[in-house]
């Protein structure tokens, strides 16, 4: 039987260490992260948060999973990642601003991952659109946020120590393989408390998109570049990405025709570069 010392790169996150560090921050719904929770294996800490939620527990609840069975990522895409390798966790949040403000939460939460890489990492992190986290074009984490009875459950995935045979994909990346200081538990902490901080300027501005925006269009790797977009019917659109709206939309000019509209929901494969 394997045991969380088995692989000494990898140990195991400390709960009682994410709770000193992390309970007691102002976050979106609950005024607190008020608890913090480290399960060993879990199918997803999203679907955990959404059986929670329906129970009709507060916010404020994050859930960490040293492995996951059956995690998701955007347009259901499976995440898989090698036991205590990433950071796998989900927040429950009641978000108390109005319902139209919370398509910016996964675009608040991107900004929130990407800052932790920032400065943990020390490595430049970007976004994708609307919330993968990129190091030098290749994916390190991605982002799944879904509303479920009133509440919205923002699920985190960031590869740490992955190794380059374990990558699910030739197009991901971890913070250890390129080259950035792979301490998970430095950035778990960090990690949510940005989220909490975000959160926290975002609830206080009532779900203002200038609570958001502005820091997220500052690294949005996206905007200036040609794109294609793959649409969630499968149509395929080339344009221009000019920006992001006040929405959280992306905004693009179609090659064809140069007609100008603005994407809710989509996979972005960037063509050429910002600039």
């Amino acid at each position: 039987m394997s045991s969380p010392w088995s692989d000494l790169d990898r140990p195991p996150l400390s709960a009682s260490r994410l709770r000193r560090a992390l309970v007691g921050g102002t976050v979106a719904g609950g005024g607190v992260w008020r608890a913090v929770d480290v399960v060993e294996r879990t199918e997803s800490t999203n679907a955990d948060l959404a059986a929670a939620a329906r129970r009709g527990e507060d916010g404020g609840l994050v859930l960490l999973a040293e492995e996951q069975a059956a995690g998701r990522g955007r347009l259901d895409r499976r995440w898989e990642a090698p036991p205590r390798a990433c950071i796998l966790g989900s927040v429950l949040l009641r978000p108390t601003t109005p319902a139209p403000t919370w398509p910016l939460l996964p675009l608040l939460a991107g900004v929130a991952v990407a800052e932790a890489v920032r400065s943990v990492g020390t490595l430049p992190a970007v976004l994708k659109w609307p919330n993968d986290v990129l190091l030098s074009g290749r994916k390190v984490a991605g982002i799944l946020a879904e509303r479920v009875d009133g509440a919205v459950v923002i699920g985190i995935g960031l590869n740490v120590s992955v190794r380059a045979h374990e990558l699910a994909v030739p197009t991901a990346t971890s913070v250890g393989l390129a080259g950035g200081v792979a301490d998970r538990e430095s950035l778990a902490k960090e990690t949510f408390r940005a989220l909490g901080r975000r959160l926290a300027a975002w609830t206080d501005a009532d779900g203002a998109p200038e609570a958001v925006l502005p820091a997220y269009r500052e690294i949005c790797d996206t905007i200036g570049r040609d794109v294609t977009v793959e649409l969630p019917g499968g149509e395929r659109v080339h344009a221009h990405a000019e920006g992001v709206d006040g929405g959280g939309r992306l905004v693009v000019r179609r090659t064809a025709g140069g007609e100008t509209e603005a994407l809710s929901a989509g996979d972005v494969v960037h063509v050429t570069a910002a600039g």
